[in-house]
């Protein structure tokens, strides 16, 4: 019997975005924006950039580093600000976690997008 299906033998190509990479990153930058409104998208980003942590090499491996950091670092801010809303404070300071958390992805955004590491991936406000 002949096979009707001529893809059938070849190997199934992995989606792109899900591999180590620029690509990838950039999907991990837009779940993190997007976790802003839905929040699940966000713990969807960090797991995905541990797991392609040390596999991408070359620059970005800088952003893997700077979303990681951005995700702990924001978590950190934002509950420091909810415990803080108490003393009224707070609410200014969670619009300011949520300014950071955007000015932090829009500069990685950037620099992936020229083909540049992020200049301090280490760095607690916005990498530059």
């Amino acid at each position: 019997m002949s096979n009707t299906n001529p893809g059938q033998n070849t190997p199934r190509q992995t989606d792109r975005w899900l591999e180590p990479g620029a690509i990838n990153a950039l999907v991990i930058y837009i779940l993190y924006l997007a976790g802003l409104v839905i929040g699940i998208t966000g713990l969807v980003g960090i797991v995905l950039a541990y797991i392609n942590r040390g596999k991408a090499g070359g620059f970005v491996e800088s952003h893997y580093t700077f979303l990681i950091r951005t995700f702990w670092i924001g978590l950190l801010y934002a509950l420091i600000s909810m415990v803080l809303i108490f003393v009224a404070i707070g609410f200014l300071l969670m619009f300011a976690v949520a300014v950071w958390f955007i000015a932090r992805c829009i500069l990685g955004i950037q620099a992936l997008q020229r083909g540049e590491p992020v200049k301090n991936p280490e760095s607690w406000l916005l990498g530059q």
